[in-house]
């Protein structure tokens, strides 16, 4: 049984193995992201990872504009906080970064991460239909949210 209290997030040189295995293992039902596909995100300067023991969350930032392009926290850690301490690290280092406002998308049937981001007031602002394919070939839309992040 993993540890209750979640570790403070760590931005880091992020290893693309452990990356692709939890976000395998987090998002079983569709495609994981590969090592390789990792490898690669991770090369631009733009792209930046936080990690917390059983998560991380993937974004890029250029301009003002930030991108959440995953966040992943695998089954025996999920509903522990660890997503919730995710997000607010992202929102914070994208506005290290000079983000004013971010972007991501979500699978529309996933309520959990659809509660997280309106908890932490992102808002919905558009939908693209049939954008994730599930492991046994159903379409699920995603819906694009948006946030714009105090300034100073």
């Amino acid at each position: 049984m993993p540890d209750p209290v979640p570790h403070s997030p760590q931005s880091s040189q992020s290893d693309p193995a452990t990356l692709s295995k939890v976000h395998r293992t987090a998002f079983s039902a569709s495609r994981g992201w590969s090592v390789d596909e990792f490898a690669a995100l991770l090369a631009s300067r733009h792209i930046f990872a936080v990690e917390i023991a059983g998560g991380f969350a993937l974004g890029r930032v250029v301009v003002d504009e930030s991108e959440l392009l995953t966040i992943a926290v695998t089954p025996e850690w999920q509903g522990q906080g660890i997503g919730r301490a995710l997000l607010a690290e992202f929102e914070q280092v994208s506005q290290s970064r000079g983000a004013t406002r971010g972007f991501l998308d979500v699978a529309a049937d996933n309520m959990s991460a659809l509660s997280l981001y309106a908890r932490a007031n992102w808002t919905e602002s558009g939908r693209r239909v049939g954008y994730y394919t599930r492991s046994d070939g159903s379409k699920q839309d995603a819906i694009l949210m948006e946030k714009h992040f105090p300034l100073g």
